[in-house]
């Protein structure tokens, strides 16, 4: 398979995940709200304002406006260019020196290049999620942190948690988007040259892309949803003045108490919502990177 310079992946990666996100990012706020919804219960302190998809965008619109849908979208940004930007670039550096070419290199690319980006980007995924989860107090679902802007939010974590604080739920970060790389890389390989061996589609035809990112998005979502459940809440956690989870010890410890607390089913709490973010967002994401990634090559040809 002809491939960019890594560099090149990086910022055609990078791009491609940042459009899609401005489409997708209400969908995030909803998913958000909806995973942090039940966390309060063992403490009886339980609400549950959010009710279902449509239900749950109507009163996000009602509490903080209908700009509040785009709530954290410059931290989203900011994750997306991060995490994908190094993701992409990664997997590009797989593909040039072969790996994706031996049997099961592509989940191994898809998965080492996710962990890698998920930790470059994982103080920009701890902000967005804090912003998603802020609202009015009849509202509020999980922690609520007061968080003004992206920067403010950046500067008070480093203030009261130092470094490190950045990095708190990275240990659930790096699962959640590890799987979901290795799933969505491998998948939408594999769906492409399927199509392309049936020749249901012109080879180079924007379908043959689009149709794999259909069957990567079903993927994701199925394995990545628990671990994205997980993630919400140890990044939204309050901590005390150590800097330690006062909910959660950590990825296995909030597995459980979620388990326990609230059933198995928890652990796919804001499916729909997820499927209706993570769904679009793959299918866009990787639909675009593909387009992109033609283009490129169209203009190395043209300057060969």
């Amino acid at each position: 398979m002809e491939t960019v310079p890594p560099a090149v992946d990086l910022v055609l990666g990078a791009s491609a995940c940042c459009l899609a996100c401005v489409f997708t990012n209400p969908l995030e706020v909803v998913k958000t709200r909806l995973q942090l919804q039940g966390e309060l219960q063992a403490r009886g302190t339980y609400q549950r304002p959010y009710r279902g998809l449509v239900a749950s965008v109507v009163a996000v619109a009602r509490a903080d406006g209908l700009w509040g849908l785009q709530k954290g979208l410059a931290a989203g940004l900011l994750y997306q260019g991060l995490m994908n930007g190094v993701r992409f670039y990664c997997y590009s550096l797989a593909c040039q020196v072969g790996l994706t070419q031996q049997p099961g290199g592509t989940v191994v690319a898809g998965a080492v290049a996710g962990a890698l980006g998920a930790f470059v980007g994982s103080p920009a995924y701890l902000v967005k999620t804090q912003l998603q989860a802020q609202t009015v107090a009849a509202m509020a679902v999980g922690h609520q942190h007061q968080h003004e802007s992206v920067l403010g939010a950046l500067e008070t974590i480093w203030r009261q948690q130092g470094l490190l604080g950045l990095w708190r739920g990275v240990g659930g970060a790096v699962p959640r988007v590890m799987v979901g790389s290795a799933a969505q890389l491998a998948t939408f390989a594999s769906a492409k040259a399927w199509v392309q061996e049936r020749q249901w589609l012109p080879e180079d035809s924007w379908l043959v892309a689009l149709a794999g990112g259909m069957v990567s998005s079903i993927a994701v979502v199925a394995v990545m949803t628990p671990f994205d459940v997980v993630s919400t809440r140890l990044y939204n956690q309050p901590v005390d003045g150590a800097g330690k989870g006062q909910l959660y010890g950590g990825l296995a410890d909030c597995l459980l108490k979620i388990w326990r607390q609230e059933g198995p089913l928890a652990l796919y709490k804001g499916l729909g919502p997820a499927y209706l973010r993570l769904g679009p967002h793959t299918i866009l994401s990787m639909f675009l990177w593909d387009e992109l990634r033609k283009a490129a090559l169209q203009v190395q040809h043209q300057r060969a």
